[in-house]
């Protein structure tokens, strides 16, 4: 074989793509949401594309498990990017985030099959609304849970989400702006603990509305306060007009915290956050 050809079988070689998925780790309170915005205003998206740019020595795009708003965090937003570089999973990981702003983290990188699509390929999504319970306004965290002053009664707001759980048509409890093709969606499971100060609402659902969540918090919480009665969150439910719900809860106490894909494709799990809550292991 010719050195002609050793070299355009190599060339070639080098220039197959591969997939890779990974989850990201952000605070979400100095960027305008996940997604790439105009020039200028920063991004998640935009943050970790140069990150793996970098490391892959060519520009790289990024596909996501679900696109949070602008303020939104995320302990586990899972994402894939094809390259013909060849790198290590610790290569990835590294790379990315020494060039990564504090506030964003790789948390792994794994090879994955082309069939893997970290939006597509997705069975069910997990959010956390982290509400902090005191008289006191929070100095730290601030920007990181929702402070209610108010009491609230967990007992309350978990009978009042029963009603939520499985399949509904959530149009009341979405931003008027959503773009959803449908407003029928399933929700798995809607649990609220109580975690010190602290009141978690964890939510799993097969896929979310625009502000669903934050619209279902905020309807919890005032029925918490005694500020509404508890069959409130069903009668906006059966309304479904978004003019018959509550308030939407401030962006800065979600966390995307879990995506849900196939066994087959055997991506690394860790324990659900944010990490000041990693001591609370609540199952399905």
């Amino acid at each position: 074989m010719s050195s002609t050809t050793v070299e355009a079988a190599a060339s070639e070689a080098a220039a197959v793509v591969s997939r890779v998925a990974a989850c990201v780790e952000y605070s979400g309170t100095a960027y305008r949401g996940w997604q790439r915005q105009q020039s200028g205003v920063r991004s998640v998206q935009e943050a970790v594309e140069k990150a793996l740019s970098r490391v892959a020595n060519h520009p790289i795009q990024l596909f996501c498990a679900g696109r949070t708003d602008a303020g939104v965090h995320a302990s586990c937003q899972i994402i894939h990017f094809d390259s013909t570089a060849r790198r290590e999973p610790m290569n990835w990981f590294h790379g990315a985030n020494a060039n990564l702003p504090h506030d964003i983290s790789l948390v792994w990188a794994k090879p994955v099959g082309m069939d893997f699509h970290a939006r597509f390929s997705a069975k069910a999504r997990r959010y956390r609304y982290v509400i902090y319970n005191d008289p006191v306004r929070p100095a730290q965290l601030g920007r990181e849970v929702t402070w209610n002053y108010r009491p609230l009664d967990i007992e309350r707001m978990q009978e009042a989400a029963q009603v939520l759980v499985g399949e509904h048509d959530f149009t009341s409890y979405r931003a008027v702006a959503c773009q959803a093709k449908s407003p029928v969606k399933t929700i798995h499971h809607l649990k609220l603990v109580r975690f010190g100060k602290f009141i978690v609402l964890d939510i799993r659902a097969s896929a979310f509305l625009h502000h669903m969540v934050r619209n279902i918090a905020g309807v919890l919480m005032q029925i918490g306060c005694g500020e509404r009665p508890i069959d409130w969150a069903g009668e906006i439910l059966h309304a479904r007009d978004r003019r018959t719900g509550g308030l939407t809860a401030p962006a800065f106490g979600l966390y995307l915290v879990d995506v849900t894909y196939a066994d087959h494709f055997d991506l690394p799990q860790r324990y659900l956050g944010p990490h000041f809550l990693s001591a609370l292991n609540e199952s399905d």
